[in-house]
């Protein structure tokens, strides 16, 4: 970004979120984005091949926004357990996904049931990261970490993705705590593992 003003790369990625927010992806083009953006389309096709790449960069790019930029390590499994909340409210919490839960279902499912994105192995190996961090200060329990990280991966993408479903039951404080208790129960060392 050079005096402010956003790249064209930024620039067409905003305009996607503006078109998607606004008509859901299945309702947006890639002449509308390059509309919105103020650019000609044969401008956007030059930083990706079709609206389908532009979309994947954009969940990419906001999903990969809510993990922790400058959270350095924890001190604790309560330090964990809430960095892993928060990134978790955060990805709840984000427009993008309220909107495609509500327009787009079907991209939630390709997610869930048939492939990994790349924002996903992103998040996939950062919790992996901080686990074995954890298990090194002897606060999280024995086990491989990109398999803990699997798991708690999953946990938190259910507890994301169907949030509204049991919002009625677990409001968002509820929520939070909710989680809060399972991902601490699932990482916490074993009585005689703790250091």
């Amino acid at each position: 970004m050079a005096d402010g003003v956003p790249d064209t790369e930024t620039a067409i990625l905003d305009a996607a979120l503006a078109e998607v927010l606004a008509h859901g992806i299945r309702r947006t083009t890639a002449s509308d984005i390059a509309r919105r953006c103020g650019i000609a389309r044969q401008t956007l096709y030059r930083y990706w091949p079709d609206a389908q790449a532009v979309f994947a960069a954009l969940v990419t790019r906001e999903l990969v926004a809510a993990l922790p930029a400058e959270a350095g390590e924890s001190a604790d499994l309560g330090e964990l357990v809430a960095l892993l909340v928060e990134t978790a409210d955060r990805v709840r919490r984000l427009p993008l996904v309220d909107r495609l839960r509500d327009t787009d279902p079907e991209l939630f499912a390709r997610y869930i049931l048939d492939r990994l994105g790349t924002s996903q192995r992103a998040i996939h190996a950062e919790t992996a990261r901080r686990i074995a961090a954890g298990q090194r200060a002897g606060f999280v329990r024995a086990g491989d970490p990109p398999q803990l990280a699997a798991m708690v991966l999953l946990v938190a993408q259910s507890a994301v993705q169907s949030a509204p479903l049991v919002a009625e039951w677990l409001p968002e404080g509820a929520w939070r705590a909710e989680l809060a208790h399972a991902l601490r129960g699932y990482l916490a060392p074993a009585v005689g593992e703790q250091r």
